[in-house]
């Protein structure tokens, strides 16, 4: 253990010297290694942060949810648009009939979705915003988290009062820096009283966020538009309970809008049961490729590096061929030769691999502090950072250290 770590720090010793005496090409050599880690390592590092954020994203829809249109989730590959535009939409009925029919479920709620309205209070408007139209169990299926303020009560909600939940994006357009609860905004020409504004969440990697968005009784909406018109992209939400395997859930839902809507046994599904997990897997399908091009194109510049201090080793063992034969004629034993150059290799590759990890951590502090993007750099990108360069350490060197080792002692001595 002792020989191996004078061995280790000797290796590291040549390498700077390597590096001191011969800048340029030393430089140039490392290069490569370098850009190929930086390479890997920041498409790892950008699809993990991605992956997390997309997790971020799935866990908001609730990992236990399913959600009931016309149109499947997806764009990936094959999508027969012609056959889902046949497709009924959700309806009203359905919900209340599942609701009934579903036991271990912790909710079922009907929702619309109205787009592009203007918002008003006194002097103040925000144009585009997104109202939804839910029915009760709207809390139950969805997680509301409030800045203050509450839910509507479940008579509310059956009668239809004139009441809103706003975003915390919305409440800061009409009511800056004052309480927006027991105010009114008008609504599609009615004044409505808020009575709850959620907390900011900001917008999120599937585009989803409660910030902009007005939620009022669906029975209310009933004096907006007609809710039975197909174009406000209707959905029946339906949250599992905990101890219920999402995949039961699903079949539990198949099984019941499939008998909800009369289809016989050889009919296909004409609704889809849509789930955060059909995001992420689609997700998953581009993450890998974008991986397998990081690899390629690392390892590209890996490879130009690896051919670099292969050729920096060959003119180390000729500019040291002497020392190799008076070391041998000490005593030291071959393979003391090639580890000591093998070693040397793997430390001039280490050099390049830790400045492209160093590159990389720069870039993602860069990233956090002026863009306020957090880059995930965890210790599996670090480790495979490090192993990387090992790897091509031990094969650039392996060859040149072999020949270092396989020389005559005495022709060694004579070279000059």
């Amino acid at each position: 253990m002792v020989l191996f770590f004078k061995l280790f720090k000797e290796s590291f010793y040549f390498a700077y010297d390597a590096l001191r005496q011969n800048k340029t090409r030393t430089f140039l050599s490392l290069l490569g290694i370098t850009i190929g880690i930086v390479t890997i390592i920041s498409v790892f590092a950008l699809v993990d942060t991605f992956r997390g954020k997309l997790q971020e994203s799935a866990d908001k829809l609730g990992t236990k949810t399913v959600f009931i249109e016309k149109w499947p989730w997806g764009g990936f590959g094959e999508y027969p648009w012609w056959k889902y535009v046949q497709r009924p939409e959700a309806q009203l009925k359905e919900a209340e009939l599942l609701k009934a029919r579903l036991n271990d479920v912790e909710g079922v709620s009907y929702e619309l979705h109205i787009a592009n309205k203007t918002l008003k209070h006194k002097n103040n408007s925000i144009e585009g915003a997104k109202i939804i139209a839910v029915s009760y169990d709207s809390y139950k299926t969805w997680t509301f988290d409030f800045e203050e303020g509450r839910y509507f009560t479940e008579l509310e909600s059956q009668s239809g009062t004139a009441l809103t939940v706003i975003g915390a994006g919305v409440a800061e357009g009409l009511f800056p820096n004052q309480q927006a609860v027991g105010k009114f905004i008008k609504i599609m020409g009615r004044n409505v009283m808020v009575v709850g504004v959620l907390k900011k969440e900001g917008e999120d990697m599937l585009g989803f966020s409660f910030d902009n968005e007005v939620v009022i009784p669906l029975n209310f909406a009933r004096n907006l538009i007609d809710i039975r018109n197909n174009n406000y992209s209707p959905q029946i939400t339906v949250r599992g309970k905990d101890n219920l395997n999402i995949d039961q859930l699903e079949d539990e839902l198949r099984g019941a809008m499939r008998s909800i809507r009369k289809l016989k046994p050889a009919q296909e599904d004409d609704f889809a049961l849509n789930k955060s997990t059909i995001l992420s897997e689609q997700l998953d399908q581009m993450f890998i490729i974008i991986n397998i091009a990081g690899w390629i194109i690392g390892g590209f510049s890996i490879l130009v590096g690896g051919f670099g201090i292969a050729n920096i080793m060959f003119v180390s063992v000729k500019e040291r061929t002497n020392i190799i034969g008076i070391q041998k004629s000490l005593g030291a034993k071959n393979y003391f030769i090639l580890m000591q150059f093998l070693f040397e290799s793997i430390a001039l590759s280490l050099i390049g691999g830790l400045l492209g990890l160093a590159i990389v951590f720069g870039a993602s502090q860069l990233a956090t502090h002026l863009f306020d993007f957090k880059i995930i750099l965890n210790l599996d990108n670090i480790i495979r950072g490090i192993t990387i360069s090992v790897v091509i350490g031990v094969i650039s060197g392996f060859w040149p250290a072999y020949s270092a080792s396989a020389l005559n002692p005495v022709d060694a001595i004579r070279s000059n």
